[in-house]
């Protein structure tokens, strides 16, 4: 008996011991998944008549605060830098400004306050106290995108002045700010009741004005009037990553307005200076100015004559420009001193004459080039004298330098697309009798017409129109000397084959633009990296792509309010908005032998939520909460989560 019962006691005890450790923690305890909380502050928050410029916020844990400099924003903006570091359980916040009498202070940490140990975020906290008798607890928010793309843009300024004058911008620093997150998005707290105008501003010098055109700006004329209503929102309880445990409705206060959009821009750059000058190849110097001008440069030759010695190229926007020199002796010389006169905008922001003594060293010396000629020469001889040894032919003259135009055809070109000749320098003689087009039918070839001009905008590119039609082959050939440079270098023989594609191999993409008609737009089809693949310009609130070939897209379109068919900017002094840009909000599969007609109402949309996310650049950083990894963990050991 006595074997018996110590057997039976032994087991007992076991599963005693066993199921103590079932029910136990395991090895290492459970994962802090507790947010740090505060213990107090000094001034308490929501303290009314401070006077202290250094502030403590107290913890139960350490704690850590991430990227103060970015994310930490005070409110009225401070124009000395303020201190904000994290001591152990502690923040300390020191503001170097004077404080403002009667005024509300809003020191927002958004989610930068987190456990030193689990990275457990505290949440979007806001610390407020005021310099006078009362707290201003009213709030705006909404977003700030970039104008010509909608793309959310981080870290800008947002900011509002009760002062409602248009000058109030360029003179005068903000009254209360905020900073946009990953989405663009921005809450500006700690107002009090009045009409304000709002504002967004890339501030380069850190002096919270618009006084400089190369930061990014966003405005409109709305009045902003702040207000409050009591609402109600559905809250998620979650178990754990994978089950909801219950949604609840929560009562809170809806600040408003809470859906604004500014549209961000930069201005063009309309002071004009010279940049910098470039002679990379003996044969052309190159200026640099930051702004385009139809008056041209005046060149007069200190060692040299300026009288007919260049072909000048200008790129579009004129604000850079080329001089290819036509006489080789000229090109020969390392050193070309001269003087230059051309508009530049002096200290008042008008255009005046200015004229600067230049000396345009070419890159590479004579005595460098002449040797590698001579290198290549003896490097040719040897060829020829090797051919000659073997009874092979042989030459006894090194053949002229070729110029060697760039073709750019396609082996399937679409029946809407051209070819284009780019030319590595400026032509002499363009002989189109020595160009031919031919098309294949049946089995015979004939004569195909074609046009040959110059592209649009450029200097030295040419493209070829033919008759393209579906299906049919076609064969480009050029003879000797069918294009001649400046220099006296001529083409060599050319010929390429390439075939249409069909019809059958395209998709059609066709958009009514609802409200739209009588308006100048221009509709860009996009790919998977947002650049433009084909666009169209319509006035009648319809657009259509033909041949698109098959494959996922996105599609824009702006509003051309000058009609120049390009995108333009806006500008602060002549109260000139970007011109407006919106995005279809879905992907867009088209298929071969497909005929696509979609509606399109560009309005229909919130602007914040219209670009779709597969091509938006800036991507929306991830909401920092609690891990929740008990419960999980709890899981893969079979045992019952501590959090239930």
């Amino acid at each position: 008996m006595r074997k018996g019962a110590l057997a039976l006691t032994m087991m007992l005890m076991a599963v005693i011991i066993a199921s103590c450790a079932r029910m136990g923690q395991p090895d290492g305890g459970w994962y802090d998944e507790t947010p740090p909380r505060i213990t107090g502050s000094s001034p308490a928050d929501q303290s009314t008549d401070v006077k202290t410029r250094k502030i403590t916020i107290d913890f139960d844990e350490y704690i850590k605060v991430d990227n103060p400099t970015e994310k930490v924003v005070i409110s009225p903006p401070q124009i000395e830098t303020p201190e904000i570091k994290a001591a152990g359980k502690r923040i300390v916040v020191e503001i170097k400004d004077s404080l403002k009498p009667n005024t509300t202070y809003t020191v927002d940490f958004s989610d930068a306050i987190s456990d030193n140990n689990e990275n457990n975020p505290l949440g979007n906290y806001t610390y407020t106290f005021s310099t006078g008798d009362h707290i201003d607890t009213l709030e705006v928010a909404g977003y700030v995108l970039n104008a010509e793309n909608l793309e959310p843009i981080k870290g800008i300024l947002v900011g509002l002045y009760s002062n409602l004058s248009d000058t109030a911008f360029t003179t005068t620093p903000m009254l209360r700010v905020s900073r946009t997150d990953s989405r663009g998005k921005f809450i500006i707290k700690g107002i009090a009741s009045g009409k304000y105008r709002i504002y967004a501003l890339a501030d380069a010098d850190n002096n919270y004005v618009f006084n400089q055109k190369s930061e990014q700006i966003a405005f409109n004329h709305d009045i902003i009037v702040p207000s409050f209503k009591p609402d109600i929102r559905q809250d998620t309880v979650w178990r754990d990553s994978l089950r909801i445990d219950s949604i609840r409705r929560v009562p809170y206060t809806h600040f408003l307005p809470d859906d604004i959009v500014l549209r961000a821009f930069t201005e063009e750059q309309t002071d004009r200076y010279l940049l910098k000058t470039e002679r990379a190849q003996a044969n052309r110097f190159t200026f640099y100015f930051s702004y385009g001008n139809k008056q041209l440069p005046e060149i007069k030759g200190l060692n040299f004559n300026e009288k007919d010695a260049f072909i000048i190229e200008a790129n579009e926007k004129q604000d850079t420009i080329s001089y290819w020199i036509k006489d080789t002796t000229l090109v020969n010389q390392d050193t070309l001193r001269m003087q230059l006169k051309y508009l530049a905008t002096d200290t008042l922001g008008t255009l005046q004459m200015q004229t600067d003594t230049l000396e345009m060293l070419s890159k590479e010396p004579y005595e460098k080039r002449l040797k590698a000629q001579k290198e290549k020469y003896e490097e040719w001889q040897k060829e020829q004298e090797k051919a000659k040894k073997r009874g092979k032919p042989y030459e006894t003259v090194m053949p002229a330098e070729a110029l060697e135009p760039k073709y750019n055809v396609q082996s399937e070109p679409a029946p809407d697309q051209n070819i284009s000749i780019e030319m590595p320098t400026p032509l002499q003689k363009l002989d189109t009798a020595c160009i031919h087009l031919y098309s294949k039918h049946d089995t015979l070839w004939y004569n195909s017409p074609f046009v040959l001009r110059q592209k649009a905008g450029t200097s030295r590119i040419y493209e070829l129109l033919g008759e393209w039609r579906p299906g049919t082959e076609y064969s480009l050939e050029t003879d000797t000397m069918a294009f001649t440079d400046i220099y006296g270098k001529t083409s060599a023989p050319y010929k390429t084959g390439f075939k249409i594609k069909t019809d059958d191999e395209f998709a059609t993409l066709m958009f009514n633009l609802t409200g739209m008609a009588d308006t100048t737009v221009v509709v860009q089809m996009l790919n998977n990296s947002d650049a433009v693949v084909k666009e169209t310009t319509t006035t009648d609130g319809n657009a259509m792509f033909f041949y698109v070939t098959p494959g996922t897209y996105y599609v824009r379109m702006f509003i051309d309010s000058n009609k120049n068919g390009k995108w333009d900017t806006g500008d602060y002094a002549a109260d000139r908005q970007a011109e407006t840009t919106y995005y279809y909000p879905e992907k867009i599969e088209c298929k071969a032998k497909w005929d696509l007609n979609l509606t399109w109402n560009p309005t229909g949309r919130s602007t914040e939520r219209q670009k779709p996310m597969e091509i938006t650049k800036q991507k929306p950083e991830k909401e920092k909460t609690i891990k929740k990894r008990n419960a999980d963990r709890a899981k893969s050991l079979g045992i019952p989560y501590p959090g239930t």
